[in-house]
């Protein structure tokens, strides 16, 4: 029988956990009934309750439940690692711990699993969300699209079911605050994308600060992009010339006029 392993990162979650679990539960309706399911949740390090409310629903879905517990906050994709090295499925999902990514796609990805696909990336068509957060993560992934991985689907993701090779490929690249979802595109495995609207976060808020976001953007040009590193050779070679030419014409002076006071005091 095939076994489903979804992956939740955690961090002040407290609240959104027994909505959470309940609705990941029901939403196996959705499958074949020779699905199994495994759900490991992922405390990232968090300084609520979270890791309580997380340990109350393993009692209550004892078979089902894993619980990693982190020794600090270490980062979202940090925390995705973690649960996809403690998974056991034949394939794997990875939603947010705030619902606002539709776990019902979850059967329309397994679907595509089963017809051969690696990853299946549920990509953000829009979002409810307004203003500057809405701004900064069309950004972010115009940005990414444009300078790094120009075959990733538009609207950007973090919403993706993929295979136990993809899940192995990802562990043994130890890879560090790195986004792993632009990771598993990089590794090259053919994928299919499915549209979907981001719904508004109901409970909590979102901890995802500012810092984080440009933190996230600087890494993942650093680990995809080859532009970095040709924006500062440009640089530093425009600067060379720069300094080159002027130094030539200092001593392009000095030869025409020996004795004349230094440049700088002219």
């Amino acid at each position: 029988m095939p076994k489903l392993s979804v992956v939740i990162p955690c961090y002040y979650n407290e609240q959104n956990i027994p909505v959470t679990v309940q609705e990941l539960i029901n939403n196996e309706a959705q499958f074949p009934q020779d699905v199994t399911f495994e759900y490991v949740f992922v405390d990232d390090g968090s300084g609520d309750h979270t890791l309580q409310a997380l340990l109350a629903a393993q009692q209550q879905y004892p078979d089902q439940l894993r619980v990693v517990q982190l020794a600090g906050n270490v980062g979202s994709y940090n925390a995705i690692v973690a649960g996809i090295a403690h998974a056991t499925g034949d394939c794997l999902s990875v939603i947010t711990a705030d619902l606002q990514d539709p776990p019902e796609l979850m059967a329309q990805m397994y679907g595509y699993w089963q017809q051969g696909f690696k990853l299946v990336i549920g990509n953000r068509q829009d979002r409810a969300e307004t203003g500057f957060a809405k701004w900064f993560a069309q950004a972010f992934h115009w940005l990414m699209k444009r300078l790094a991985l120009r075959n990733i689907p538009d609207g950007g993701f973090d919403f993706v079911f993929f295979d136990r090779q993809v899940a192995n490929e990802v562990t043994k690249m130890h890879e560090r605050n790195s986004n792993v979802f632009y990771l598993m595109v990089w590794l090259g495995f053919a994928y299919v994308s499915i549209p979907y609207v981001r719904r508004k976060r109901e409970i909590g808020s979102s901890r995802w600060s500012l810092s984080k976001k440009i933190k996230l953007l600087i890494d993942s040009l650093l680990s995809f992009s080859y532009f970095p590193i040709r924006a500062i050779s440009v640089i530093g070679l425009s600067l060379g010339i720069v300094a080159l030419v002027y130094g030539l014409y200092i001593i392009a002076l000095k030869i025409v006029d020996p004795q004349g006071p230094p440049v700088g005091l002219r």
